[in-house]
């Protein structure tokens, strides 16, 4: 079966809506990965990080959890891509992974009239699905 697919959920997780989306995203995706019979493991940082951590051992584990996985599914909601999400996706992006977007907000928050978000996390994702059955074809497309 060769080595597990190392996938880190980005997204803001800053408030209770943030939290409770992440968390939704992030069992829907294990439950499709042991349906799909894919190899897989998911990272979200909200699992990693302990209250007794500062901030310099925060971004040092998600650190390390980023540069360990192979592909990442950003959630890209809001009026604008989370600041920490966008440093995670040019990070990825950088090293050449794989980025899937993943953005239910009906808003457009790009540069251009058609620019669902800003044009950088736009080219940085090899999809930016509308919902997790979509996101689900696109794993599919890779994954599978």
């Amino acid at each position: 079966m060769g080595q597990p697919h190392r996938i880190y959920l980005a997204g803001p997780i800053f408030s209770a809506g943030e939290i409770a989306w992440a968390r939704e995203l992030c069992n829907a995706l294990r439950e499709w990965l042991e349906e799909a019979d894919v190899n897989g493991q998911i990272i979200w940082p909200y699992e990693l990080s302990t209250n007794q951590w500062g901030a310099k051992e925060i971004f040092q584990e998600n650190l390390r959890a980023l540069d360990s996985c192979d592909l990442m599914v950003a959630i890209l909601d809001g009026p604008q891509v989370d600041d920490g999400t966008a440093w995670e996706i040019g990070h990825f992006f950088q090293q050449r992974k794989r980025v899937l977007g993943i953005r239910t907000d009906i808003r457009n928050a790009g540069e251009l009239k058609a620019s669902r978000i800003n044009l950088m996390i736009e080219f940085s994702c090899l999809s930016i699905s509308s919902s997790i059955r979509e996101l689900y074809s696109e794993l599919e497309g890779l994954l599978a």
